[in-house]
């Protein structure tokens, strides 16, 4: 396979910078990954700056790259034109010029269905959504073989549907949102202050503590009644689920599938099919990279 064929991803997150160089079979050349160290003044960009030199030194012949953030990219993908309260300095830098090299931006959860289509659970879908909860719940939606995108780019921020009109707004002001249903950000305040987060929450459920699975059934049926109402819209073949959660195995896809069988709408046998995510902490670098292929086709 010729160098020139070799691009990179990049998947700038909260907690880490995750690169790998890969040819365009999706085979992987190189990989690395440094801390982002959000909170120390420019940090995480100079961290960027250092993985992609090491990966450019390994792999020479790196002739695009695709980066994916938190955050709304902007239509002309080359930069992340919204992201509040986070990475100080993201907002309007202009990645290609940054480093060096021609980049496509796009947003993290978008990357994560692209990677998981190219080489993942959903490989060669075209009809595809993606949901992945973690701190927040994030999204994207592949559809008749297009990425959603949106006016914006705000398309597949399914944490911010409403399942409450009631309810307390979200971070979005979004009132009695899904995210706030099940995301990590509310564990306490569902709890009654008992757990701090998910994973405390689902390994008290699987010791059979009776007032933890109250709370954690409570949970899944609202991301159920999330998940229907999206099939609804988006009429997918396959929902993949993504982040953090997924760890909780059985104990989440049990009553989530029992839900299912009592609100989706199903058209003679038909079934979305619910599928763990299988790139792991990879999805987005590799989801990334993919569009960099498709951004710039290289000979």
């Amino acid at each position: 396979m010729s160098a020139k064929r070799q691009v990179l991803g990049i998947d700038l997150g909260g907690t880490h910078v995750k690169g790998i160089v890969v040819d365009a079979t999706g085979r992987v050349l190189a990989e690395d990954a440094r801390p982002t160290d959000d909170g120390v003044a420019g940090a995480w960009r100079d961290n960027v700056r250092s993985l992609v030199a090491g990966l450019r030194e390994r792999c020479p012949g790196l002739a695009a790259a695709g980066l994916c953030a938190p955050g709304l990219a902007s239509a002309d993908e080359k930069t992340i034109v919204s992201m509040p309260g986070r990475l100080k300095g993201l907002e309007g830098l202009d990645w290609s010029n940054e480093l060096s090299l021609p980049t496509v931006v796009l947003n993290d959860a978008h990357a994560a269905l692209l990677g998981e289509v190219w080489l993942g659970v959903a490989r060669g879908g075209t009809n595809v959504l993606m949901v992945t909860i973690g701190t927040g719940v994030g999204g994207a939606a592949l559809v008749d073989g297009r990425l959603l995108r949106g006016h914006l780019g705000r398309a597949g921020h399914v944490g911010h549907i409403s399942l409450n009109p009631d309810g307390a707004p979200d971070i979005v002001r979004t009132p009695g949102s899904l995210e706030d249903a099940i995301g990590d950000c509310t564990v306490r305040a569902r709890s009654g202050g008992r757990f701090e987060t998910t994973r405390e929450l689902v390994a008290a459920v699987s010791a059979g503590d009776g007032a933890a699975r109250e709370v954690w059934e409570r949970s899944v049926r609202a991301l159920g009644a999330g998940l229907a109402s999206l099939i609804n819209v988006l009429d997918p073949q396959v929902i993949v689920l993504g982040g953090g959660i997924v760890a909780a195995g059985d104990v989440l896809l049990a009553p989530l599938g029992a839900a299912l069988e009592r609100m989706e709408w199903r058209i003679g046998a038909s079934k979305v099919a619910l599928v763990p995510a299988t790139l792991g902490a990879q999805a987005g670098a590799f989801g990334a990279a993919q569009r960099a292929l498709q951004k710039f086709p290289i000979t």
